[in-house]
């Protein structure tokens, strides 16, 4: 999609300060599993698909403080800006939630080297996909599957000649077949990928459930095929905005054991509750800092990679 880059108008978005596109693209999250990034002689450029279409965005190192933005597909100018605003959080009062979840030296120097990392706001439907996906699997593996459910199951726009395939509907995925599913490397989570879909395109007011409340709202999310407390958690954060999510995998479960236990084995329910005390209504963006502080610097390390 990158090739698009030269032909495509370019808008802009002025007055973007703080914001590290690499480390929130690539620290888990569901953009992780499909966008394009590259740095190309100073110039940030990154390419991702949406149900409706795809966002091609550029940062230049003589303009660190503008992003130039073009779209093809079910996007106007206004629409497409309205995306990234949303997508990379640039409303977030970054200030404020940095205040909150620098509570130690380890976050303090977590924040400090991942500065600008936003938790992005994602579609539901992606965050549910992405995540069923994510179950015992690593960045590496989530990220080819993911990509290859979109060449498969995505639909097809085209603009200046070139096509582009966008993230798949919950329709197309749930009229799928296991074996179609399972083609793409899902193996097991097949099954639960599909019933989730059908949930998903039978009732669309799941993608509107933004304003109920999070313990509601994730005993709603549990009720689908597949999704437990560490999957709900991760759609609420990433899809419904939901900062006070603390999703608890094996990765981040040692993190917090090590950083802030001693090493000592702790429960879920009580990693849930220290988050919630430690860093409240901001736990979600701290789990994100130490996730990704975790994983660079080998934190909790032992014979898998960056599980999610």
């Amino acid at each position: 999609m990158t090739g698009a880059f030269a032909e495509a108008q370019l808008y802009t978005i002025p007055n973007v300060i703080g914001l590290n596109i690499r480390a929130s693209i690539e620290s888990g999250q569901p953009l992780t599993f499909h966008a394009n990034y590259k740095l190309d002689d100073g110039t940030e450029r990154l390419d991702y698909v949406t149900q409706d279409g795809v966002i091609r965005l550029q940062r230049e190192r003589a303009r660190p403080d503008a992003l130039l933005y073009s779209f093809a597909g079910n996007y106007t100018r206004s629409s497409a800006r309205d995306e990234i605003a949303s997508r990379f959080g640039l409303s977030h009062d970054m200030r404020r939630i940095y205040s909150r979840i620098r509570t130690d030296r380890f976050m303090d120097n977590a924040v400090s080297s991942l500065y600008g990392m936003r938790v992005t706001e994602n579609h539901p439907w992606e965050a549910t996909l992405c995540y069923l996906i994510s179950q015992f699997n690593n960045i590496k593996r989530i990220r080819g599957i993911v990509r290859g459910m979109i060449s498969r199951f995505g639909d097809t726009v085209e603009q200046d000649g070139i096509a582009f395939k966008l993230f798949p509907s919950p329709e197309r995925i749930s009229k799928a077949s296991i074996n179609e599913l399972m083609a793409c490397g899902t193996g097991f989570r097949a099954k639960y990928i599909k019933n989730t879909a059908r949930a998903f395109s039978e009732n669309p007011g799941y993608a509107g459930m933004h304003g109920t409340e999070y313990g509601e709202l994730k005993n709603r999310l549990m009720d689908l095929d597949g999704v437990g407390d560490k999957v709900a958690d991760c759609i609420l954060l990433f899809g419904y905005r939901k900062h006070m999510a603390f999703p608890i995998d094996v990765w981040i479960k040692r993190v917090v054991e090590e950083v802030y236990f001693d090493g000592r084995k702790q429960k879920i329910s009580e990693i849930h509750g220290f988050a919630d005390r430690k860093w409240g209504s901001y736990a979600g963006y701290a789990q994100q800092y130490l996730f990704e502080s975790g994983r660079r610097n080998r934190i909790g390390v032992r014979n898998d990679k960056g599980h999610r």
